[in-house]
């Protein structure tokens, strides 16, 4: 069984940026699809934004045009790129994986989950 490890999150003013990373192990192949996840308190976890094993990239519309999403292969890491930050965008981020064929921002899709980091955007 693989293990998921996130890191990098952390408080910022808005307007700021963060950079999240994903630290996958133990897995004996790449995942075709690994994502970010978010939950705010009080609130359900949402999709923020997934990258396939072939480079497809999807965000949610509340992101689009302030994250990126990548994905180094040959360290098995997922990163995402946080501009622009926004006062709503405080949440845990979690990172997530499957292997299987379809890639779309739905929970229940997901199999492997990191433990997740805290974003806390404050002014």
């Amino acid at each position: 069984q693989g293990q998921l490890v996130e890191s990098g999150g952390g408080s910022v003013q808005p307007g700021g940026s963060l950079r999240l990373s994903c630290a996958a192990s133990g897995y004996t192949h790449s995942s075709n699809c690994m994502a970010w996840f978010r939950q705010a308190p009080g609130e359900e976890r949402e999709g923020v934004a997934y990258m396939t094993e072939v480079g497809t990239a999807r965000y949610a519309s509340s992101v689009q045009g302030r994250f990126t999403i990548s994905r180094d292969k040959s360290k098995n890491t997922l990163d995402l790129q946080m501009n622009s930050l926004k006062l709503e965008d405080s949440a845990i981020y979690y990172c997530a994986a499957h292997d299987k064929a379809v890639c779309q921002l739905r929970e229940d899709l997901f199999s492997d989950w990191g433990q997740g980091t805290q974003v806390t955007v404050a002014s």
